[in-house]
């Protein structure tokens, strides 16, 4: 059976951000599909919590489950929520989970800076989106970078987003994850900070760390994060 790939973006992105990825997959032979989150994308508007955060994962996972084995891909806040949903005392239907940009604990000072600095970028006139759009062009190929903010940006959920990760028990569901499992990190990432605990605690966890990237590796190395995708499905098809 033709393993099945499920994205899930980061805070404030939606599935736009996973086109490069959508298309080496078409190319591969690897039917896939990018959700977007409650309030991201073509869901914004709507209330982020994460009951639902949760469901929506759910419902991609076990759709695809129906036609194959299925590799969880998740990004960032998406890898966080991908981390606690794998590792469920009842485990849902995956075969193999990449978790990138995502290895530090949203909890404490840490967390409260993020969130003070996403509001005070939110306080701007236009909500940081000229300094955004800036960095975002100086640092992305032009492969990429069109689709990073193409599903728009979900300034209104991101508070909220923020605010609800710090309830999740990361090391507990790391701990539970009995599936192949990847943590891949750009160099220059600010969310390394508990990579090796993370990579300590998980039973099948490996980390690559791609070089000269920051936290958006899967689009600043469109092509690196595709090699190892590739990695992860010659993985469970080897297995299965």
């Amino acid at each position: 059976m033709t393993v099945q790939v499920v994205f899930v973006h980061g805070i404030r992105t939606s599935a736009t951000m996973w086109r490069a990825q959508l298309a080496h997959l078409e190319e591969r032979g690897n039917p896939a599909v990018a959700v977007d989150l409650p309030g991201h994308g073509t869901r914004r508007g709507e209330e982020f919590t994460l009951d639902e955060a949760f469901a929506t994962i759910d419902r991609a996972v076990q759709d695809a489950a129906t036609r194959g084995p299925v590799l969880l891909v998740g990004h960032s806040m998406g890898g966080l929520l991908c981390i606690e949903y794998v590792g469920r005392e009842d485990p849902p239907p995956v075969a193999a989970f990449i978790a990138a940009s995502c290895t530090s604990i949203p909890r404490g000072v840490g967390l409260a800076a993020y969130r003070f600095l996403a509001r005070r970028f939110d306080s701007l006139p236009d909500r940081g989106l000229g300094l955004t759009n800036r960095v975002l062009d100086r640092t992305l190929p032009p492969e990429t970078r069109p689709d990073f903010g193409a599903g728009g940006y979900a300034f209104e959920a991101q508070d909220t987003a923020l605010a609800s990760l710090s309830v999740l028990d990361l090391l507990a569901s790391l701990r539970r994850i009995e599936v192949p499992l990847w943590f891949i990190n750009g160099q220059w990432d600010q969310l390394r900070a508990n990579e090796k605990l993370f990579v300590s605690v998980a039973r099948e966890a490996e980390l690559i760390v791609v070089p000269r990237t920051t936290h958006l590796v899967t689009a600043m190395r469109p092509r690196v994060f595709n090699a190892l995708v590739d990695v992860a499905l010659t993985t469970v098809e080897a297995a299965t």
